[in-house]
This record gives C-alpha cells, structure tokens and sequence, in this order.
C-alpha cells in the first residue's frame, strides 16, 4: 500500500479515539453529576458494550468489502439496492453532511471559545484560529492525521494524569446517587454514547490497516478503551472535586485545583476538540469524494470551510450544536447500520473475510445495538432543565 495511507497500529486507534473523544467527554461529567456516581458507572459499561457492538459491526462491514469506501458508499451497495436505491443514497448522503457539519462546527466554536479565554483575544480571531490549524492538518491527509492523532492522544492522557495526580490531595464528595429522574438518566446515556460514536473512523483504520486486517479490532477495542478510561476518569474527578460541576465540566474541575489546572484543562479541550475535527471532517471529505467523484483539495474545503462559516454567522451554541448532531447521527445509526451489514454478509465480494465478529454480531447483539442507539437518540433531545 502507499506509504502515506499506511498506519500504525496505535494510529489508526487514536483516531478511533480522537473521533469520539471531542464534544460528549466534556458534557458527561455535567450530566453524570445530576444522576451520581452509581447510575454513571452502570450507564457507562452498557454504553461502552453497546458501542463497541457497532464499531466491530463496522468493521466486518469492512472485511466483506474488497475497496476502502466510507460507510455511505457501503450504505448504497448494501443497502440501498434495486428501484429508487440511488435517491436514499443520496438522500442520505444529505442528511450525513448536514449531520457532521452541524458535529464540526461545535468544535470551531467551542475552540474558539477556548483560545479567546486563554489568550484574551477576540472570538472571532479564535474560532479563525481553530478553524485554521482544524482544517490544516486534514489538508494533508489520512497519514498526517494519524501522526497528530497520535501525539494529541499521548497530550491528552498526560493532561489528564497530571490533573488527576493533582487532585488526590483534594477532599472528594462521593455522591453515589442524586435521584435525577428518566429524563437525566436519559440525557447522560445520550452523551456517554455520542462521546464513544466513532463509527466514521473505523473505514480511516481499515484503509490504514489494510497491511494487516486482523488488527482493524484490536485498534477499535484500544481506542475506545482509552476513550472509555478517559471520560469515566474525567467525569469521577470532576464530580468528586469540583465545587461546581459546569457544563463544561473540566473548566469546573480546573478551577479547584488553580490557575494553573484551568489552563491545562483548556488546552486538553482543545485538544479533544481538534481530535474529533481532524477525524470527522477526513471521514467528510472523503465522502464528498466518493459521492461526488471530486478531487482531494475541493473536497477538503467544502468538508471544511462551512464549518467555520456556520461558526462565524452565530447559528447556535456549543451545546445546541451537540445536541443537533448526537440526536442526527444516533437515528442514522440506529436506523441503518445493522442492515447494511446483513447486506455486506449477502452481497459482499469479499468470499473469506480475514476477521468475522462471530458470536457477537448475531441478531440478538443486532437488536441491542438498535436499540441502544434509539434510546441515544431520545436522550439526545429531552430537555433536563
């Protein structure tokens, strides 16, 4: 394969990790402080399993498949097929990109946020800066976004170690229950989930995995345990020590240590949020360039540049902005992904696949997954205030 396609095996799983670790780390504290620690960690381990289902699923969607297509061009063989399949390709292929734009678009402005805090300029010359190294690295393609990946995955475990260290000394409120209802169990379940759905990734880890298939698994499986380790620890220390658990909760979670943690706590952020970026807008432009048969660059600027556009005119807020996308994706998800891997397993030209989920991905495990990711959907829109 191309040298500048071939990934390591902790590349591709830090861009599983980087896809999800963005928007929903840094809300499930807020919310997982309204439900206690108990539900949190009950809720956690069946979103954790739950989510892991689907992104193997993904993956043997892969192994049937013998191109590197993204997961709407699998849609549309697999799926969509026979009288009228070409318009729910491209009807879904709408819905996707107004999808992901509204996800990008929460990152430019909750970066921009950041680095109007921390460097005491204009919002507007923020959201221009995180637009700008966002999308600068996507620029130069899938090798290039695993290597950032890689190193911003490494910033961030090593933030988080150094606040977490910093903490121990700090007197911990353990609440264990807070009796938050249906509709905060609902919610926290909804983002636990959105901050795990990495599902766009997973073709980015199989082309870059391409020299050894039978890794594609093992790198999902690290890099989700990572994200998993990354928001139960963030949202415990945050619940314990904070005085006030914000909604960006490790704002909150900065303020009680010091000056010095906020900053560190804004700049894994940032971080997080570049991740997700870098991931979601390559998923993107690579979408854009098997649907519309575009060349690599027109298709990274219209993967790009109208999420800062978006940003700039002021549409919504950072948390509206999740809450578009969590409840958007979650029903493509819930709706989608399970035929079209039923189909990939009737259809696909691939006649011995080099990795099958086996026992896991049988209907059963199917409908879990359904309907795991329906009740995402639900909790990504009830309102808890």
């Amino acid at each position: 394969m191309e040298e500048k396609k071939k990934l390591t095996f902790f590349e591709a799983a830090s861009i599983v990790t980087g896809f999800g670790v963005g928007g929903g780390i840094m809300a499930v504290p807020y919310l997982a402080s309204l439900n206690g620690i108990v539900p949190f960690i009950s809720l956690i381990l069946v979103a954790f399993f739950i989510s892991l289902l689907i992104h193997l699923m993904i993956a043997e969607m892969t192994m049937w498949d013998s191109t590197s297509n993204q997961i709407v061009e699998y849609f549309g063989k697999y799926l969509f097929r026979g009288r009228g399949g070409s318009l729910f390709t491209w009807i879904f292929f709408v819905l996707i990109l107004l999808a992901f734009i509204a996800n990008l678009s929460a990152y430019i402005a909750g970066g921009g946020e950041i680095l109007r805090d921390l460097l005491h300029i204009p919002l507007w010359l923020g959201h221009t800066i995180t637009y700008a190294i966002a999308a600068g690295v996507v620029f130069f393609g899938l090798k290039a976004i695993g290597i950032s990946e890689k190193y911003a995955v490494i910033a961030i475990i090593l933030l988080i170690a150094a606040l977490t260290i910093a903490s121990l000394g700090l007197p911990y409120r353990a609440l264990f229950f807070t009796g938050g209802g249906i509709k905060r169990v609902l919610a926290l379940f909804g983002m636990i989930m959105f901050s795990f759905t990495a599902l766009f990734s997973v073709p980015q880890a199989a082309e870059g995995l391409s020299w050894n298939k039978k890794l594609l698994p093992r790198a999902i499986f690290v890099g989700m345990a990572i994200n998993l380790a990354l928001v139960t620890l963030i949202s415990l220390m945050a619940m314990g020590v904070s005085q006030e658990v914000t909604r960006v909760a490790i704002t909150g979670w900065g303020r009680a240590l010091g000056s010095w943690a906020l900053i560190l706590g804004s700049l894994f952020i940032l971080l997080a949020m570049l991740t997700s970026y870098w991931s979601i807008s390559f998923a993107l432009a690579v979408i854009l360039k098997e649907r519309l048969a575009w060349a690599d660059r027109l298709s990274w600027l219209v993967a790009t540049l109208p999420t800062f556009i978006v940003v700039i005119t002021g549409l919504t807020d950072f948390l509206g902005f999740m809450r578009i996308a969590g409840g958007a994706i979650a029903l493509l998800v819930a709706i989608l992904a399970v035929p079209v891997l039923r189909g990939a397993r009737r259809y696909g030209d691939v006649r011995d696949p080099e990795w099958l989920m086996g026992f896991w991905g049988n209907t059963i495990f199917q409908i879990v997954v359904i309907i795991g990711f329906l009740v995402m959907a639900v909790g990504s829109i009830v309102t808890i205030e």
